[in-house]
């Protein structure tokens, strides 16, 4: 496989805009911390790392006038800006495949905090900002999110990294953007973690970490692809590794196992020794649990050889969601300048701690390992390596996947597949006797949550967590797979229910007095992260929040991997719920409640998938993004379409035009065959597509579906499209 190379970096944080601001300021070893200026908060006690530009002069620089359009897309614009222009790559400019992966958890929560509870900003999701930033720009193909809290734009490297690995794309710009929000400060207050003073990661008198914001990008792709555009090498990302602790929803283990996990997954990928690490740029935030627990899974991968080691949270502020992005261009600008940052605010050893870095240092750094660990145990470090490559022993070898038609010849099987949604739930019943309504908005059909939770689990878990475990639990039931190598979760929304009394406690009771308990159930990875927890699975684990099709990206992520054989066995899950709250304002805002045939739903969908054929539902034969679909395009069959008929077309109609007349145009390229409008049948929600790959995967494995689902039915960027395949036969 060729390497995968960085050619443009760019990066907004309290320490500057662009690259060479934040050089000079790691040079000068000069804090971006200081009192909150334009965040609108009571909580002025707090220091936070803002970036100096309000939204207002931001919109200036960019030359934006049009709203609405929140601060994370702002500042996510003009880090791009940065990236792009120096890998060469112009707005607007038409590419083969350009496919941008980006990390935010907060998204437009800072609008939303303006209209709440009256409405809901129409930029509110991560999904929209996501295509906000990449909107102004013109360039890209595709579209996605990872959302995992604090470690979201690192695994959106990640992401990135295995599509040019798979040979999906030559080319992939990635990172992440997150902005200061009352709703994340508060929350963060109620886990009693903020420090009143400047933060002093690793210090012994560490009292917490002080919240930042900002954004980075980098454009990676393979050494031929860059070789060919003529542009400057930065460097390597030579190696990667995500794990999940698997211990709690907040706290970090006491012994690091997931952070232990992925850097040593990442020295592997990287082909390196512990002892070839020149520098570690630490998650570092500066709470007790944090530095306690990473100071311990360094001296596990470390031993007594530890290399020069420091946060630089003490700088830029934790700017959590996108501090793996942020932190890979420090480390980038450490490999390039042969720099070692300092740990900014460390004055006293901590007990049982690592000695991080005490000053600005120049020294030999070829290889930089970049830790980022998010909520919920989802840890996940990078490495960084000089532009050329160096032979050297493997910590750990791994079997090395030399090409493309290798990845192509492995075959991904679903194994078990399950839903809860406004249809039967745990069953197929709806294939002879589909419930029908009338309604606007439909919740799901709950089983007694009784019978797969304790008493203690099911008072402390929200309705959308309660779904998605037992969907998940009831799969691997069914698989026999209780440890799946991977977890991946597709959530357009999130937890609304605890989101939404957040933000209605903030409402009413102002900024004193919060429960953490809905803070911590309110980040988009709970699932994925609850699932892990529950069953102790340390392997891989993410979230995609991308509208539409979030659940399309985290089966996306898991057939890319099985190709790779990075894993054996995949759960893949789409979960999304809505408030009475919630639906009467996507109601008024006109993106649900509008057709007379779909009603609004609500659905928990797992699947199991596999690369063994025995016990299986199905094979998945092919998956295709196709890539801003032309209703309009005679040629649409060269858009990813098979030439061969299928028996069966599952399409996710809704009865609004707009959005039927894309599914419409791939019917017509296939006469005479029948088609499952599989919404009309479980509702229209932000994951419904996972419901249409729950239901094809058992018509198929039936071989047969009952005439009452045919009755003659007649947006978004990305489109999906799968084919699934019998495992006797060669009908589709």
């Amino acid at each position: 496989m060729d390497e995968i190379v960085i050619t443009g970096a760019g990066i907004v944080s309290a320490i500057g805009i662009g690259k060479a601001a934040t050089l000079d300021a790691l040079r000068q070893e000069r804090t971006g911390i200081g009192p909150i200026h334009f965040l609108e908060t009571t909580h002025k006690e707090f220091p936070v790392g803002e970036v100096a530009l309000g939204n207002d002069a931001l919109k200036k620089r960019l030359g934006i006038n049009a709203e609405p359009v929140n601060r994370t897309a702002l500042l996510g614009m003009l880090a791009l800006q940065e990236a792009l222009s120096e890998a060469g790559i112009q707005a607007h400019q038409t590419c083969q495949t350009l496919p941008f992966i980006n990390g935010t958890t907060v998204g437009g929560m800072d609008k939303t905090e303006q209209y709440f509870p009256d409405s809901i900003s129409p930029v509110h999701d991560c999904g929209t900002t996501t295509d906000l930033i990449a909107g102004h720009f013109g360039c890209f193909t595709s579209t996605t999110c990872v959302s995992t809290a604090c470690s979201s734009a690192a695994n959106a490297i990640v992401a990135g990294a295995n599509m040019i690995r798979s040979g999906e794309t030559e080319i992939a710009v990635v990172g992440g953007a997150e902005c200061l929000t009352k709703f994340h400060l508060n929350g963060f207050n109620t886990l009693m973690i903020l420090d009143y003073e400047q933060c002093r990661p690793f210090d012994q008198t560490r009292a917490g970490l002080n919240l930042g914001e900002g954004a980075a990008y980098l454009v990676i792709e393979t050494r031929a692809s860059a070789l060919r555009r003529g542009v400057t090498v930065l460097g390597r990302l030579s190696g990667y590794g995500n794990a999940c602790d698997a211990f709690h929803q907040t706290a970090s283990s006491d012994d690091g196992e997931g952070a232990y996990r992925a850097m040593r997954q990442a020295l592997s990928m990287a082909g390196l020794m512990p002892q070839d690490v020149s520098y570690v740029n630490a998650h570092g935030t500066g709470t007790p649990n944090n530095d306690l627990s990473e100071s311990h899974a360094l001296q596990r991968l470390f031993g007594d050889d530890m290399p020069p080691v420091s946060s630089t949270k003490g700088l830029t502020g934790h700017t959590t969601s996108t501090s793996g992005a942020v932190e890979a261009v420090i480390s980038l600008l450490a490999l390039q300048h042969q720099l070692l940052p300092a740990n900014y605010g460390w004055q006293q050893p901590m007990d049982g701690g690592i000695v991080p870095v005490g000053r600005p240092t120049t020294a030999a750094v070829a290889h930089v390992m970049c830790n980022s660990f998010g909520f919920g145990g989802n840890d996940t470090s990078l490495i960084f390596s000089k532009g050329e490559a160096e032979a050297t022993e493997t910590i750990d070898a791994i079997d090395a996947i030399d090409t493309i038609d290798a990845i192509d010849s492995r075959k991904i099987y679903i194994h078990a597949a399950v839903q809860i949604s406004m249809q039967q739930p745990l069953t197929e019943q709806w294939i002879d006797s589909p419930l029908t309504y009338t309604e606007a908005y439909v919740p799901s059909i709950d089983p007694n949550f009784r019978e797969w939770l304790s008493p203690l689990e099911s008072r402390r878990m929200g309705r959308l967590m309660k779904r998605a475990l037992v969907t998940a639990l009831k799969v691997m039931g069914d698989s026999g797979v209780s440890q799946p190598d991977a977890i991946l979760t597709g959530t357009g929304w999130g937890c609304l229910e605890n989101t939404e009394l957040f933000l209605g406690q903030l409402c009413r009771e102002g900024e004193e007095m919060l429960k953490p308990t809905y803070f911590m159930q309110s980040t988009h990875n709970t699932v994925s992260s609850l699932i892990a927890i529950h069953n102790h699975c340390h392997g891989y684990n993410t979230t995609y929040s991308q509208k539409q099709v979030s659940f399309d990206a985290a089966f996306y992520d898991a057939w890319q991997q099985l190709r790779l054989g990075d894993i054996a066995t995949a759960l893949v899950t789409g979960n999304d719920e809505l408030t009475t709250t919630w639906f009467a304002a996507q109601q008024r805002c006109g993106y649900l409640g509008q057709s007379r045939q779909v009603p609004a739903g609500e659905a928990s969908v797992a699947m199991l998938l596999s690369s063994t054929a025995e016990g299986a539902l199905c094979e998945v034969e092919r998956l295709h993004v196709i890539k801003n679909y032309d209703t309009h395009d005679d040629g649409a069959k060269d858009d990813g379409m098979r030439d061969d008929a299928p028996d069966l077309l599952v399409l996710g109609t809704n009865g609004m035009p707009v959005n039927d007349a894309v599914y419409d145009k791939i019917a017509a390229l296939f006469p005479g065959v029948p088609r499952f409008d599989y919404k009309h049948i479980f509702g229209e929600s932000l994951t419904a597509s996972a419901l249409g790959v729950y239901a094809a995967a058992h018509l198929i494995a039936r071989g047969k579906a009952s005439r009452v689902l045919f009755a003659n039915h007649s947006d978004g960027r990305n489109i999906y499209a799968m084919v699934l395949k019998a495992l006797d036969s060669q009908s589709s």
